[in-house]
């Protein structure tokens, strides 16, 4: 099967930002589980841009398997009922590039780690990054992860969230410079 020869020039990307609200948001988008409900925990972080200053409107998406590592197959990822766990949530960085989700901790599947998936939408950048947040604590699962596994130990650390003394998940995603987060090709 041949591919047929482009009849147009490519064109310049258009910016992703800054964000208005209309059309993105959505009651209860952060929660992607009712909060304080079994099992709950709390995903939160910053967003830095290169010099190392937190991104006051950024947007952030999250995906992530449930507990048991079954992927959600529910439909109505918009719709909270406070019941029904759909995997997705989105939530915007406050005035400090803060973000936060109430969310289950994704389980592993077949002694690979868990992770969420997250894209991260912020103002000059032509286009979405994706990247992901593994879930610290089984190192063997880890350190098995072809991705992780394809990258140095600072890259890695990029990727793994820290727990908290609370036993909520922290992550920060750095756009640029020092310590950026690694995103993937998609």
């Amino acid at each position: 099967m041949s591919t047929p020869a482009k009849t147009h020039r490519a064109t310049p990307g258009q910016t992703v930002g800054p964000f208005f609200a209309y059309g993105l948001e959505y009651p209860k988008q952060h929660e992607v589980v009712f909060p304080h409900s079994p099992g709950a925990i709390v995903l939160g972080g910053t967003v830095f841009d290169g010099a190392g200053a937190p991104v006051p409107d950024a947007l952030v998406e999250i995906f992530g398997a449930d507990a048991d590592g079954s992927v959600p197959r529910a439909r109505g990822a918009f719709r909270r009922d406070d019941h029904t766990f759909t995997g997705f949530g989105r939530a915007f960085t406050d005035d400090e590039g803060h973000f936060e989700f109430w969310t289950r901790e994704p389980g592993g599947i077949r002694d690979r780690p868990g992770f969420f998936a997250a894209i991260v939408f912020a103002r000059g950048l032509p286009d979405k990054l994706h990247t992901r947040i593994y879930v610290p604590g089984d190192d063997a699962a880890l350190a098995a992860d072809p991705l992780l596994s394809s990258l140095d130990a600072g890259e890695r650390a990029s990727l793994v969230a820290t727990r908290t003394p609370e036993g909520n998940l922290h992550h920060d995603i750095r756009l640029q410079g020092e310590k950026e987060t690694v995103f993937l090709a998609f």
